[in-house]
């Protein structure tokens, strides 16, 4: 049994490697034509060179698993924007994607929660709708849009989780099939439960992310060593391994806030109760301190008896 971890987005060990450097349309509004294709263009250009950094450093210290930044892009779904960001960057999301695949790595995205197919309001559909979509065209131009996931919360409640649900049963299918076939779904720390967020993946027949700090959060009256058996069963078909999150509570108060490193007593439950349903798994660490939290806590892993660290990030059981 394998157990792979990997981080979101920055490699904080980089110097200046932020994948997520930006352009607000205020700003842009101030701006003449000419100006705003550079600031796109820089912004941009710096973003997908930095995402390369961070896979040849995931590369060369043994993180398989990653999660590239949703804001590569400045302004791509502004309505008053829309400019071309696949032509000019082509061989940079091709390069990119070849270096995934060459090297086995496993990557995906998290759109922002204001994708959401939950809400009675229809912009805000139609808004998810186009972000769903950008993020497709970036993975289609990688050439990982058949193996890369874009995972998503349920949504909120309104008031009426029962009809919310019903919403997100109407709204999600208007999104493309083959987007909907590379989505995923997290149980959230508020409101959907992982047994009310495994239901509607079930339903959809979309692999289901486990959450183990949002679970111990929001549990439900379920425990989630129950649910493993259909969490799993939501990956079967998919070629891929079941895929989870870690991180651990800032503090007492907020503790819904992730700290900057993973509590290593914290998480023993969690993978203790994955060692015990023996399937290899993926995890990401959605620690504050990026890869340097996820390295950390495999090395602690790695004391624990039965744990053997075979890779920078993965771990034996």
């Amino acid at each position: 049994m394998i157990l792979r971890f990997g981080y979101v987005s920055t490699a904080l060990s980089l110097w200046e490697a932020s994948p997520s450097r930006t352009l607000t349309f205020t700003n842009w509004k101030k701006l003449n034509e000419e100006q705003r294709k550079e600031k796109l263009y820089f912004a941009t250009e710096q973003n997908l060179k930095n995402t390369l950094r961070a896979l040849h450093y995931n590369i060369a210290h043994g993180i398989s698993v990653y999660r590239m930044s949703s804001s590569l892009v400045p302004l791509a779904t502004h309505p008053e924007v829309k400019w071309d960001y696949l032509t000019p960057f082509s061989g940079l999301f091709k390069k990119i994607g070849e270096l995934v695949a060459d090297s086995k790595l496993r990557v995906s995205f998290h759109p922002n929660q204001f994708t959401l197919f939950t809400s009675p309001k229809a912009h805000i559909t139609e808004n998810a709708i186009i972000d769903m979509r950008y993020h497709y065209s970036m993975l289609k131009a990688m050439g990982l849009h058949k193996e890369a996931t874009m995972n998503l919360h349920v949504g909120g409640a309104y008031g009426d989780k029962d009809a919310a649900v019903s919403r997100f049963h109407q709204n999600f299918i208007k999104l493309d099939p083959e987007i909907r076939q590379q989505t995923t779904l997290e149980n959230d720390d508020k409101t959907y439960t992982a047994k009310e967020t495994l239901r509607v993946c079930e339903h959809h027949s979309i692999p289901f992310v486990f959450d183990y700090h949002h679970h111990w959060a929001n549990p439900g009256k379920e425990a989630f060593e129950e649910l493993l058996p259909r969490i799993f069963a939501t990956w079967e078909g998919t070629k891929k391994r079941p895929k989870f999150h870690l991180s651990s509570p800032k503090s007492e108060n907020e503790y819904r806030a992730h700290a900057e490193y993973v509590d290593i007593d914290f998480a023993l439950p969690f993978i203790k109760a994955l060692k015990s349903y023996g399937e290899s798994a993926d995890i990401m660490i959605e620690a504050k301190g990026k890869d340097k939290a996820a390295l950390t806590f495999v090395e602690q892993l790695s004391k624990v008896r039965g744990y053997k660290r075979i890779d920078g990030a993965t771990i034996e059981l």
